[in-house]
């Protein structure tokens, strides 16, 4: 048997660090081994032993006593050797693949329903393109113990600087010269089994043009995380050794294959995005053949006395032959436990339908009436009962409608089930004492309701519940007639159920019809294997062998899944002359047949395949004859048919003593199928399909063939379409759907030159075919099963059935796999869904997977858009064991299939998607302009309220140095209280008055002077918690002509990350003197400490606790306004530290814009809940009220995690006009105090009159949008609530202040936007995204919109880069190596023509301005400033310019589980980091659902997709997401994912 297997030719690789680097025991995965599969030849003498092959798509486990299975169990529906051999013909002509193996944390490997596990092992194998030619290996030292890292040679080579969103700052191409590579450390990370991971080199790299003179420092630092920092060096690409790039390099290099070219054609979708339509071939095969003619079946027999309804024929048989056996039924030891005469038939039925009629009373009125519908729930363990139910229902005239038992709350499909039994209006089910003993129950011990189900009255029916008829009683029922005899349930592609009626003369032509075709006689015997509740097991088993006396064997399910066999050992010992049966079970009975030697088939006559529909029934067909044919069965007895539930029996192949011609085989090539044609393959391809005939149409019926879409045109004879059969004997409507019952019951197919066939309507059967040779029959797949991918058809069970063929390691447990299109983009992309047994290893999934690809992808010419693993035994079961394939595709759309691994190939299937945009070329200035005035658009320029015009110009020329106003009002108001600084319980902990602050400068003041021996001029690092020593220390470093710069202190539970960049400012920014606490003292200079820096090299570390009370001689004043103030250093979220420098003039004017704003007086007070670190936060906390004398409230952001109702309480209780915080606040508030707003009881917030969140990003409009809603309530205004916005260049642009029109809000297209257009559109429109004014521009602020490229001024409403030009402008870069021409023109741009005297700082954000109706303070029409984003951020793909908030937007849309998203670009591969908030074994259900909505709605493919824990993404005190600290710790393999997905 396992000689079969492919051997495997595992070659040893290098063991390199793994992405998921929490010690060894998540270290699994392992790439791609170089499998090489040798093919052998199998002999035909082995064929029939060697067939044999495993266990269908059954689900329960069978008991203990049978044999084992053999090793290669596979689904026999599905097998054919050639098909076998084709697919591994196809793989060994791949060049093998090399494909990036997914990375997966250990925790998430064992999965729910595995039992057992094979231990991993421990190494880890990796190779990359350079290693398979590379002869020289790296031999692994003492220092390196586990990894040989192999030295990244293919440098890749990025496209274009802009191209990665770390491309530094290239993105103004004319602009700012890129920055050059610093590295970051060499960072070691140590595991639990402490090996440590040495990378090697640098983590990230950057290309640096020509045209920079010199690099800027990048350290990554920041906020909550960062990694260290090392020497810049000056490399243009570093070599990368962490595990992810050799993965991504991987990807890249499989990426590059090149593709089928796809035929170019567009169509605008709107006016944006052109998508790509598939245009058809000229060289497709076209099918040449004539038009086929209608098919007629033989006339049905005239003269035989058939009997006037089935009814008169039970009735005859129950009254003159009641002893007859009508049904034997079996236990799941094949015991016969009853058998059902013809008299008990009809008594019992009798009996049922008297009950029913007169028994059953609601309100003293009959429960039913003749023509209502009534539920049949039996198991498939009972026939008996099935069938006395179903005549009794028959004979009071009432409908039955069969169903599943069912068997939990939530079964597959149960709630369209309900739906089904709703829309019947069923309100009664019939069912057994045992069946009904086994339900669900509700509390009161009545059946539980299930969802989505009518409410119903249970009825069991056994016979002590019935009463026995009175003899003169009659049930009306004898007729054959249009009315509806019984509706079976079919369930549609898209899992809708529906219910098929049948009339009582379609039931009898269909009797007539079976019995002629396959020559039943009376008082034969059937045994029948198939669900005896619908299709031919109903037809055949129920109906048919009543009509001519028939005893039916009924084997249930049960025990064929125990004993195989059992239907042959039946047939056997009953010497039935005619076998129901399904190619699976003729495939279980191959199994089992070994030790079998007296078993004997020569009593059939008739072997009926009731699914030969499908087309690889013909393999089990063969192989079963190949086995049994010495058994004495007959060839000629196997009987394939095909079957609708909407026709009823189409087709059923006759042996030849009833006239049926030889049987017949087609081999069809693959390719012209999937156009549609009928090519018969003469050439030995491997793509091909053979079928076998299902014989010849039921007498009395017509056949033809229609087109598959559009008006139902013949087909040509050469061409598959729809079979359509016009009889007596079909269904005659969907029960209740008039609309497509008319398209499907009454179809009139049309000649080419579109007139009618015949006046008679046709049924459309779902079943795909043609008519070959000898009027047979041919089907090659069912409509259901259709995958429409571009212009080419693809049939789910042929793919099934190649991804079978694909079993080196026998891995798909019992042959469980579903394949089903989903749409993405406008086109149907393949899924393909596979069990895996219990014991498959990482690797065995993975090498199965990336087989599977190459076999489709060879043999179909399709790519699979996800194939995803799922645990043994998960997938939702139809009823007779298969899988549910519509709750299946409702369970991956919804994110619910969890399966424990998964690969997307959108890369290669996607080919529709937007052209990428290419850049046209600039209109020269003049023309600009001129354009802008024609076009009536004025150019884009707006500014805040003039500084000349307003009252306090002379108070301004006195308040020009801060130190001087903190003396003055330390004279003036001395006892007047600047601050207020509150804990977490809400007490004030400090304040300090005029005098107190001027007091505590001095002494601060006079400590540099002699303790540190500072000189003017110096700088001096305060590292201080937010509090009233740091303004202390700010104003003590003015007073001795010191520059401060202030730095967020390291956080002792996490020094490792947040020490080096503590380190870095001081460093950076030259600092002579470190400012502190002594706590922070000691945490500076502790072991700890150690361990992340340097600690002997930090200048002087002076703490200001203990300071003796001392007077400075001379408080310093600046010789002029220009002379610096204090240095401000913030990493911005592209992960680049830049400190600014302010001067004393720019300094003053900032605190003059804000304080005449917002309206700032010492009688005012206000509320701060922000860090005092840098910006604005820094400003408002140090600066502001020394020079308005207004009151601040202090609230360190911090203390809210121990106390959420810190700020608003603190608010309410000062009666703060104006407060300020920032996002991360706002959303503690809103997720915090949501649910809970009782906390907040006293809290009164009607006092707000603004509430500014200080930010430097497009405002999040949902966020500040569900705090205003959820504070309503506490009286906040709705109106109080804006954003403000500033940046490195000027921290202030916009604030909104206390007067002045309200923030407006405008809807622009999302697609306009990525070609760097605004378009305005309706709220609520397609692509529409909500933009809102970042409140007003501050007094004395002028700001213009200039052109990213040109540096032209734009137009109203045109979206460009934001350029701001202020007295409180920053004077520039305060950078390493002191190189200010590197980003001078950040600080002095001027337009390129137009006004090209002002000087303006260029932002770096992108937005646009537009006039609006509303007049603002000085009369004048409003103008609003729209931040779109930051250019350094913005992601370049296909073209185009895509901002990451918007991508994230949509993916956090995706899942109720994504708790957060980051997006970032690497070598041109899309990442995306989705926080998983949920359980750790449904983080694969995100890959997909990302993938798709990325696609659908930027109309980009996601590369890579990792999956990490809540808490993952680095988010700065601004509530900024850090997406480059994000990247570079994925590219340093810091993040410890559980899931890392490469998209192919």
């Amino acid at each position: 048997e396992a000689s079969r297997g492919l051997p495997l030719d595992v070659r040893p690789s290098g063991v390199s660090g793994d992405i998921t680097q929490k010690g060894y025991e998540k270290k699994r995965a392992k790439l791609l081994a170089r499998y090489i599969p040798l093919l052998q030849g199998v002999d035909p003498s082995l064929q029939a032993e060697n067939r044999v092959s495993g266990p269908a798509q059954t689900s329960a486990v069978a008991p203990k006593q049978q044999k084992p299975r053999p090793a290669n169990s596979r689904d026999e529906r599905f097998r054919s050797d050639v098909h076998t051999e084709a697919v591994q013909a196809a793989l060994a002509k791949y060049k093998e693949r090399k494909m990036p193996m997914p990375s997966k944390r250990r925790s998430v490997l064992v999965h729910s329903s595995v039992e057992t596990y094979t231990p991993p092992d421990t190494s880890s194998a990796s190779e990359d393109e350079g290693s398979l030619r590379r002869p020289g290996r790296l031999t692994s030292t003492p220092l390196q113990s586990h990894s040989n890292i192999e030295p990244w040679l293919d440098r890749v080579i990025q496209g274009s600087s802009t191209s990665s969103s770390a491309s530094s700052t290239s993105s103004h191409p004319g602009g700012r010269p890129a920055a050059a590579p610093s590295a970051a450390a060499t960072a070691t990370l140590t595991g639990p089994a402490a090996h440590a991971h040495i990378g090697q080199g640098c983590l990230c790299f950057r290309h640096v043009r020509a045209a920079g003179p010199g690099p800027r420092l990048r350290p990554v630092s920041g906020g909550s995380a960062g990694s260290g920092l090392s020497a810049p060096l000056p490399v243009a690409g570093v070599p990368v050794s962490s595990r992810v790039s050799s993965k991504i390099q991987q990807l890249l290099n499989t990426l590059k294959r090149p593709k089928r070219p796809p035929l170019k054609e567009f169509f605008v979708d709107d006016f944006e995005e052109l998508l790509e339509v598939q245009q058809p071939d000229p060289n497709q095969p076209k099918p040449e053949g004539s038009q086929m003619v209608v098919l007629k079946g033989e006339p049905l027999a005239v003269g035989i006395p058939w009997p006037p309804s089935l009814l008169a024929a039970l009735q005859r048989w129950g009254t003159t032959q009641p002893k007859a056996p009508c049904l034997t039924a079996l236990d799941t030891a094949g015991k016969a436990v009853y058998t059902l005469t013809y008299g008990k038939l009809w008594s019992r039925s009798l009996k049922l339908a008297y009950t029913l009629l007169n028994k059953l009373t609601s309100k003293n009125e009959p429960l039913l009436n003749p023509g209502d519908r009534v539920a049949l729930v039996f198991p498939n363990s009972d026939p008996v009962m099935f069938m006395v139910a179903f005549y009794g229902c028959l004979l009071a005239e009432l409908v039955p409608v069969p169903i599943e038992v069912p068997l939990t709350r939530k079964d597959a499909g149960s709630q369209q089930v309900g739906f089904l039994l709703g829309s019947c209006g069923v309100t009664l089910a019939l069912t057994t004492d045992a069946c009904q003993k086994g339900l669900p129950k509700a509390q009161t011990g009545e059946v539980a309701t299930f969802k989505g189900w009518p409410p119903l009255a249970w009825l069991v029916i056994d016979g002590k519940h019935l009463t026995k008829p009175p003899k003169d009683w009659h049930p009306q029922a004898q007729d054959a007639g249009a009315g509806t005899a019984y509706i079976e349930y079919k369930t549609s592609k898209e899992g809708s159920t529906v219910g098929v009626t049948v009339s009582h003369a379609s039931l009898l032509a269909q009797c007539r019809a079976l019995t002629q075709a396959c020559g039943y006689s009376e008082a034969e015997t059937l045994t029948n294997v198939l669900d005896f509740k619908r299709d031919a097991g109903l037809w055949h088993g129920v109906l048919t062998s009543v009509m001519n006396r028939m005893h039916v064997i009924s084997i249930p399910y049960a025990l064929m899944k125990v004993n195989p066999l059992s239907w042959i050992q039946k047939v056997c010992s009953y010497k039935a002359r005619a076998a129901l049966v399904k190619s699976r079970d003729m495939h279980w009975s191959l199994l089992a047949q070994r030790g079998q030697r007296d078993v004997s088939l020569s009593s059939l006559r008739m072997l009926i395949v009731a699914d030969g529909a499908n087309p690889w029934s013909i393999s089990s067909c063969d192989a079963f004859l190949n086995v049994f044919q010495s058994r004495g069965l007959r060839p000629e007895v196997i009987c394939p048919c095909a079957t609708s539930p909407e026709a009823l029996t189409v087709a059923i192949r006759r042996p030849p003593d009833l006239g049926g011609p030889p049987p017949r085989k087609a081999v069809l090539s693959m390719n012209g199928l999937s156009f549609g044609v009928i090519r018969v393959d003469t050439e030995e391809k491997l793509s091909v399909l053979t079928v076998q005939d299902v014989g010849q149409v039921l007498p009395g019926a017509d056949v033809c063939v229609v087109k598959v879409e559009g008006a139902p045109y013949l087909c040509k004879t050469d061409e598959v379409g729809e079979i359509c059969v016009h009889s007596s004997a079909t269904g005659t409507a969907y029960y209740g759907l008039l609309g497509i019952t008319k398209s499907v019951f009454e179809t009139v197919p049309l000649t080419a030159g579109g007139a009618p066939v015949s006046e008679r309507p046709f049924t459309r059967t779902g079943l795909l075919g043609f008519v070959g040779p000898d009027d047979l029959v041919f089907v090659v797949g069912k409509l259901d099963g259709l995958m429409v991918v571009g212009v080419r058809r693809h049939n789910a069970d042929d793919v099934v059935a190649t991804a079978l063929a694909v079993e080196p390691m026998k891995f798909v447990y019992r042959g469980r796999i579903a394949v089903f299109s989903v749409t993405v983009l406008h086109d149907d992309r393949i899924v393909l869904v596979a069990e895996q047994r219990p014991d498959a290893s990482e690797e065995d999934s993975f090498q199965w997977m990336s087989r599977v690809l190459q076999a489709i992808d060879s043999i179909h010419q399709v790519g699979v858009y996800c194939l995803a693993l799922v645990p043994a035994n998960t997938l939702p079961k139809a009823p007779l064991g298969g899988i549910h394939i519509s709750e299946t595709k409702q369970r991956f759309l919804e994110g619910m299939l969890h399966p424990c691994n998964v690969l997307m190939c959108p890369h290669t299937c996607v080919t529709n998607l937007p052209k990428p945009r290419q850049k046209q070329p600039e209109v020269g200035p003049a023309s600009m302009i001129v354009g802008n005035l024609v076009a009536g658009k004025r150019i884009a320029q707006a500014s805040g309220r003039e500084l000349a015009h307003l009252e306090d110009s002379d108070q301004a020329r006195k308040f020009l140095f801060l130190p001087d106003v903190l003396q003055w009002r330390a004279h003036t108001t001395p006892d007047h209280p600047l601050f207020l600084l509150l804990n977490a319980k809400g007490t004030v902990t400090s304040t300090a008055t005029c005098v107190q602050l001027h007091k505590r400068a001095e002494r601060v003041a006079a400590a540099l002077m002699e303790k540190a021996r500072l000189n003017v001029g110096d700088h001096v690092a305060l590292v201080y918690p937010p509090g009233v020593d740091l303004i202390a220390a700010f104003y003590g470093c003015l007073y001795c002509g010191c520059v401060p710069v202030t730095v967020r202190p390291p956080h002792p539970q996490n020094l490792a990350t947040t020490l080096p960049t503590v380190k870095m400012i001081v460093e950076v920014s030259k600092s002579a003197c470190v400012l502190t606490t002594q706590a922070i003292m000691r945490l500076l200079k502790s072991k700890d400490a150690g361990a992340a820096v340097d600690v002997r090299t930090w200048p002087t570390i002076v703490d200001t606790d203990d300071i003796p009370k001392k007077k400075v001689a001379s408080i310093f004043r600046p010789p002029s306004p220009d002379v610096l103030a204090y240095l401000d250093f913030s990493v911005s979220t592209t992960g680049i530290l830049a400190g600014v420098k302010m001067s004393h003039a720019a300094t003053s004017a900032l605190c003059r814009s804000i304080k005449l704003q917002c309206e700032l007086y010492p009688s005012r007070q206000i509320a701060i809940c922000l860090d005092p670190y840098c910006g604005l936060g820094f400003a408002l906390w140090c600066l502001c009220s020394v020079y308005s004398g207004h009151q601040s409230v202090l609230v360190p952001p911090l203390e809210l995690e121990s106390n959420v109702s810190l700020w608003l309480s603190a608010v309410s209780q000062y009666k703060a006009r104006v407060t300020f915080c920032s996002y991360s606040v706002m959303e503690m508030c809103t997720r915090g105090l949501g649910t809970q707003t009782g906390v907040l009881r006293g809290v009164n917030l009607s006092c707000v009159r603004t509430c500014m969140v200080v930010a430097e990003e497009r405002p999040r409009i949902a966020l500040t949008q569900s705090f205003s809603k959820l504070f309503k309530d506490l009286g906040l205004p709705a109106r109080a609530v804006s954003t403000t916005f500033g940046c490195r260049v000027n921290v202030a642009i916009c604030l909104q202040g206390t007067a002045g029109p309200d923030p407006t809000t405008v809807y622009v297209d999302m697609r306009a936007l990525r070609h760097d257009r605004v378009r305005l559109v309706e709220r609520g429109s397609p692509h529409s995204l909500p933009l809102t004014e970042s409140g007003k521009i501050l007094p004395g602020v002028k700001v213009i919109i200039a052109h990213t490229e040109t540096k032209g001024p734009l137009g109203d409403s045109h979206l460009g880069e934001i350029w701001v030009s202020s007295p409180h402008n920053a004077t520039g870069y305060y950078t390493v190596y002191g190189e200010e021409a590197l980003h001078a023109d950040h600080f002095s741009a001027r337009l390129s023509f137009g006004d090209t005297q002002t000087i303006w700082a260029r932002t770096g954000y992108l937005g646009f301005l537009r006039r609006t109706e509303l007049t603002d303070a000085s009369g004048e029409r409003h103008d609003a400033l729209y931040v779109v984003g930051s250019l350094d951020e913005t992601l370049e793909l296909r073209g185009m310019r895509y901002h990451p908030i918007d991508i994230e937007t949509s993916v956090v849309r995706a899942h109720r589980s994504i708790a957060e998203c980051a997006v970032f670009t690497w070598t041109n591969l899309l990442v995306v980091v989705v926080e998983l908030d949920g359980l750790e074994q449904d983080a694969l259900d995100l890959v997909a659902l990302v993938t798709n909505v990325v696609l659908e709605e930027h109309h980009l493919v996601v590369g890579v997709v990792v999956i990490v824990d809540p808490g993952v993404i680095p988010i700065n005190s601004r509530g900024e997401k850090q997406r480059m600290h994000l990247r570079d710790g994925f590219l340093a393999d810091q993040l410890d994912p559980i899931y890392v997905a490469y998209n192919m």
